[in-house]
């Protein structure tokens, strides 16, 4: 067998994986109740034992999505920032983490259980959006571009407000209405310079 030849079952699998992980996602946020093991894989247009070769569990599954939408949070705060202003690329990864909450809403069950039973590290998952959130921050503050005042946990909470008073996929427009809000008010207020002091510009 030549090198291309073996080469060529290894893509397919890789796209049948990313093809069911990219179909499970979106039914999770679009599903009213967790989706059957057998909707995702008609939904995908593959057969049942395809989807249980990648994923043998509904447990699983849920897992590689889980971690699939952190990764997309941690590391889109970098590549936002490599292509945009922080407080624009703030702006952007606030979506980011509204289709995460979106995504959990919709396996909520079987996430909680694997959380309880210790299969998902809920901890490590906190760590890492904070970290994400703070990539964001601090690149703000050293442009002038965001507060100074504001934590990567006040952030957190406050997104978590949001999406539970204004859910995705069902409050789309009023959730990015509040986000909107929610990002002017990371914006630098002008005021007076302190007696005595120049106020700075930039920076914190």
């Amino acid at each position: 067998m030549t090198e291309p030849e073996k080469r060529a079952p290894r893509a397919d699998a890789s796209r049948n994986r990313d093809q069911l992980l990219a179909v499970a996602t979106r039914l999770f946020v679009s599903a009213g109740a967790e989706p059957s093991m057998r909707a995702i894989a008609r939904e995908a247009e593959v057969g049942i034992a395809t989807l249980y070769r990648h994923f043998p569990t509904r447990e699983s599954l849920v897992d590689a999505i889980y971690r699939d939408q952190v990764v997309r949070l941690t590391t889109g705060a970098r590549e936002l920032l490599d292509r945009l202003p922080p407080a624009a690329a703030m702006r952007r990864w606030m979506d980011l983490f509204g289709d995460w909450i979106a995504t959990k809403n919709g396996m909520l069950d079987t996430l909680l259980a694997m959380i309880e039973s210790g299969e998902i590290a809920h901890a490590q998952t906190r760590t890492e959006l904070l970290t994400a959130i703070t990539t964001i921050l601090e690149a703000g503050h050293a442009a002038g571009d965001l507060r100074c005042d504001i934590s990567a946990e006040d952030l957190a909470a406050s997104l978590i407000g949001i999406f539970t008073v204004a859910p995705r996929p069902e409050q789309e427009t009023k959730a990015g209405r509040l986000l909107d809000l929610l990002s002017d008010g990371l914006r630098p207020q002008p005021g007076p310079p302190a007696a005595g002091s120049r106020r700075r510009s930039r920076g914190c």
